[in-house]
């Protein structure tokens, strides 16, 4: 543990920090997944629907560096792949 009451101070703050970015990155990754679930089921309206909450969650973890920004374009791109195969 530190001794310094900076360091101290810097050791909770970082655990707060931790505990709300794991809440927001759990939220994200279960949007994705219930996305993808619409997607197995050929649901495209619904698929639709879900895609737009991921893309915002996506979106909004890369704005606070939760996630890297080229994560979230790389995911929401397989997003909209799996949409136009099951449009087809």
């Amino acid at each position: 543990m530190a001794n310094i009451k900076s360091a101290k101070k810097r050791v909770l703050t970082n655990e707060t920090k931790r505990v709300k970015q794991q809440a927001f990155k759990s939220a994200m990754r279960s949007a994705v997944k219930e996305f993808y679930k619409k997607a197995d089921s050929n649901d495209q309206a619904g698929a639709k629907e879900l895609l737009v909450l991921a893309e915002k969650k996506l979106d909004k973890a890369a704005g606070k560096n939760i996630i890297h920004k080229n994560s979230a374009a790389r995911e929401k791109s397989r997003m909209h792949e799996r949409l136009n195969e099951i449009a087809q």
